[in-house]
C-alpha cells in the first residue's frame, strides 16, 4: 500500500490542487504556470516542490510539466538508471512522434547542458547503443499510407535475422528505426500472416535474455502501447509491494493520449478495471491525484 505524500504549509489545499490541476489539459497547466510565475515572481513547479511530498508531489510536478520538458526529466533519471533505465529509454522514444523527440531533444539540451544523443551513446553498451541512438533520432513519417509489398519483404528480411539469432543487425535496426508505425503494423501483420506467429513470440527464444525483453517491448511500443502500456501498470501494482514510479510515470505520461485505451486493454487482461486497482493499491492524496488522471471509471 503506498503513502500518501503530504503539503508542510498548505493543510488540506491537496483537494484543491487536485481539482484545479488534474483537470487542466497541458495548454492550461502552461498558461497557470506562467500567470503564477508572472503574479509571484517564482516557478510553480518550485513552490509545489517546497509545500508537498512523496509520490503525491512527484505525480504533481511531473504533470504540471509540459510533456517534452517532463520526457527529458524521465530521460535523464533513466540514463542514470544505467541498465534499469533501457526499458524507459525505448519507451518513450517508441511512443512519441518524430516532431515530439526532436522537443525532448532540445529541452534536454536547454535543461542539461547536454546532448541527449551523447548522454545515451555513453551510458549504454555497445549492443542497446546501436539501437537507442536511431529510436531517440527517429526522423519517421507519420501519415497512414502503407506500402504492403514493402511490407511482406520486411518481414522475410525480420523473419530470416530472427532465424539467424542476428537480433541486432542493421537491417533489422533500420526496419524498426526508420519506418512509420503503420507501414510497421502492416509489417507486423504481414509476419504474422506469413509464419503464423508473431514476432514478440519469435523473439522469446531466451525469456532471459534482456535484449530480447527490450525488443519484444519496443514492438509492442511501435505497434499496439496500449498493450505495454497495461502490462508496465499491471506489474506495478502485481505483488505486495507498490512500484509507484512506474506507475506515476504511466499515467502521468497517457493521461492525455491513450489512457482510455489502456483503460479497456487493463479491463479486458485482468478482469477489473484499472480505477479499482488503482485505488485498491494507493491511498491518500497520492490515490486521489492518479484516479483524477484517468478518470473515475
Amino acid at each position: 500500500m503506498s503513502e500518501s505524500g503530504t503539503s508542510t504549509g498548505w493543510g488540506t489545499d491537496e483537494a484543491c490542487i487536485i481539482s484545479i490541476l488534474a483537470h487542466r489539459n497541458a495548454k492550461q497547466r502552461s498558461l497557470i504556470r506562467q500567470t503564477y510565475a508572472e503574479t509571484f515572481g517564482e516557478d510553480l513547479v518550485k513552490s509545489l516542490a517546497d509545500e508537498l511530498s512523496g509520490d503525491f508531489e512527484r505525480a504533481v510536478l511531473l504533470w504540471i510539466l509540459n510533456p517534452a520538458e517532463r520526457d527529458a526529466l524521465l530521460l535523464n533519471e533513466a540514463i542514470k538508471k544505467g541498465s534499469a533505465g533501457h526499458c524507459i529509454l525505448m519507451e518513450i522514444a517508441c511512443t512519441r512522434s518524430s516532431h515530439d523527440l526532436f522537443l525532448v531533444r532540445e529541452d534536454y539540451h536547454n535543461r542539461f547542458k547536454r546532448s541527449l544523443v551523447e548522454d545515451v551513446a555513453h551510458h549504454t553498451n555497445a549492443e542497446f547503443r546501436k539501437i537507442l541512438v536511431p529510436f531517440l533520432m527517429a526522423h519517421r513519417y507519420e501519415g497512414p499510407e502503407v506500402n504492403m509489398e514493402l511490407a511482406t519483404s520486411e518481414a522475410k528480411i525480420i523473419h530470416e535475422k530472427i532465424t539467424e539469432k542476428a537480433y541486432n543487425h542493421e537491417e533489422l535496426i533500420r526496419i524498426l528505426t526508420t519506418r512509420s508505425k503503420a507501414q510497421l503494423s502492416a509489417t507486423f501483420n504481414s509476419y504474422n500472416d506469413l509464419y503464423g506467429t508473431t514476432i514478440n513470440k519469435n523473439l522469446k527464444a531466451d525469456p532471459k535474455d534482456k535484449y530480447l525483453a527490450f525488443l519484444r517491448g519496443g514492438i509492442k511500443c511501435l505497434s499496439k502501447p496500449e498493450k505495454y502500456f497495461e502490462k508496465v501498470v499491471r506489474i506495478s501494482m502485481k505483488g505486495f509491494g507498490t512500484d509507484e514510479e512506474s506507475l506515476t510515470r504511466v499515467v502521468v505520461t497517457r493521461a492525455e493520449v491513450d489512457m482510455e485505451n489502456i483503460k479497456e486493454e487493463y479491463h479486458r487482461r485482468n478482469n477489473v478495471s484499472l480505477h479499482n486497482d488503482i485505488k485498491g493499491d494507493t491511498s491518500g492524496d497520492y490515490q486521489r491525484m492518479l484516479l483524477a488522471l484517468i478518470g473515475n471509471n
